[in-house]
Parts: structure tokens; sequence; C-alpha cells
């Protein structure tokens, strides 16, 4: 396939182009400069610039911009950077892929990243499938995110489009929020956080990969999709196995209060989670 890739910088999208190119396929990347040859195309995700002509011979559309959740601390434009980068980013592919296919070209499928904070920050007496329904309030600034990032996705379903949304968990690989974690290992302070019990929903690099290479290659797919490992975890087996990799002591546990003293509105959405989401 000749695939085309926003994100491609990120620890996600440099291990798809690694295993993409391994598999025979051609990658397209999205650039914010001048594009410096053919297996580069320039955008404008902020002034929801691309040219619907570019997709022409594109066969799939591979989305995965979003500026980092874990910049703190979550000042008003930090939030909204976090939130703009998605949805404009995703607003952009999906209505150039519209006009794409209304042109009589295109990709016939776009696959789109989102999150499992879709389902709030805290549901634990809920076993979270792709068919449970998302809080209409109160489930915190990352499910108005997701929110907001699935419905712009959603304007690329016309005719002959596949759309595929990707509700990912914390991807343990070099990079993101696994960085963090270790850091707190290194130094010697991995331990329960909170009351230790809360869900969390986590994925291997791997295998986040391996099935967005499978969301591409079987059609029958399309909707939200959760992307977590099949073993369900906590925020302590999380914590105590990142100790023992690193081989670190896993003992000094971090009280609710501390973690929202120190991480403020955030702590609620990216640590004091409580989400069993499933595969």
């Amino acid at each position: 396939m000749r695939i085309l890739l926003a994100g491609a910088s990120g620890m996600i999208g440099t291990a798809l182009i690694s295993s993409l190119r391994v598999r025979g396929d051609q990658v397209v990347v999205l650039v914010r400069r001048p594009s410096g040859g053919p297996s580069e195309i320039e955008w404008d995700p902020e002034s929801g610039t691309l040219d619907p002509s570019v997709l022409d011979g594109i066969d799939a559309v591979v989305g995965l911009s979003g500026a980092p959740v874990g910049k703190l601390p979550w000042t008003k434009s930090t939030r909204e950077e976090i939130l703009n980068s998605r949805v404009n980013a995703t607003r952009t592919l999906a209505r150039a892929i519209r006009a794409a296919r209304e042109a009589g070209y295109g990709p016939s499928v776009f696959v789109n990243a989102s999150g499992v904070n879709a389902y709030g920050n805290s549901r634990p007496d809920d076993c979270l499938d792709e068919t449970t329904q998302i809080p209409p309030f109160g489930g915190g600034f990352l499910c108005d995110v997701v929110r907001q990032w699935e419905k712009a996705a959603k304007e690329a379903e016309v005719p002959g489009v596949r759309v595929a949304l990707l509700r990912t968990g914390i991807v343990a690989g070099r990079g993101g929020a696994f960085d963090r974690l270790e850091m707190l290992a290194r130094f010697g302070v991995a331990g329960r956080i909170g009351n230790g019990e809360g869900a969390w929903p986590w994925i291997s690099l791997r295998d986040e990969v391996g099935a967005i290479l499978h969301i591409l290659d079987n059609h029958e797919v399309s909707g939200p999709v959760n992307l977590v490992g099949p073993t369900p975890a906590s925020s302590s087996d999380v914590m105590r196995a990142v100790a023992h990799h690193l081989k670190r002591p896993y003992w000094l546990p971090t009280p609710t209060w501390a973690v929202k003293a120190a991480l403020g509105p955030a702590a609620e959405d990216l640590v004091l989670i409580d989400l069993l989401v499933l595969p």
C-alpha cells in the first residue's frame, strides 16, 4: 500500500514506519515545512491546509498527530495546545479525504489516533469495551478532548472510506509516558501511587504497531478499537514491573494528596485513573 502518515516523528509513528517499510509498503509523511522529496508532503494543520489532490494514489491515511499530554503543568494554553493539535490536524485530514473521495480518488481507509480516556478517568465498576457509552459529562479534560478528536475523524466517513479510531492505552516503549515512570524508578521513588488499585490500561509498542497494521489490512474493522494489552494491570503492577526491569526498589508510596499537589488538574486524567479497558 501507499500510506500517508501524520505524526511520523513520534514514538508510535517512528516504529510504524519501520514496520510498514519492512513489509513493502510505501510511506509518505506529512511535514510542516517545504517537502524534501517525493516521500514528503507539506501541510499546515493549524490553518487546515492540505491539498486534497495529494491524496491521489494514496491507499490509506494514518493520523497520529497531537501535542504530548505529559507537558506539565496543564495551564490554559497547554490545554488548548493538547486539544487543538489533535482536532485541527484530524479535521484537516478528514476534510481532505472527503474532498478527494468526492472527486473520485483518494484513500479507502482512515486510521486515526484516539485514547482510552474516551471512557472517562475513573469507572471502577465497569469493564469497558468498544460498545461502552462515553460519559456525557464529568469524564475529565482528556475525555472531552477524545470526544472532539473522534468527532473530527468521523468527518471522513463518506461512502468508500472506512474510519477506525485507535483508543490507545499507556504505550510501553522508549518514549512517551513510560519514560517518566522509568525516571521515577531510577531515582528510587517507584512505589504505590494513591491506593495503587486503579486499573491502568497499557499496551506494548510492538502490539500497538501490530494492531495498526491489522486494522489497515482488515476491511471488517471500523469505528472505535481498544488498543490495550490482554492482561489487566493496576498502577501498582505497572510501577512494580518498571522498578523490577530497572533493578530498582519498589517501596516508596505516593499518597493521593501528594499526586494532586504535584500534578494539579492533570493528576485525575493521567495518574489517578481507574479504567479496566478490554482489548
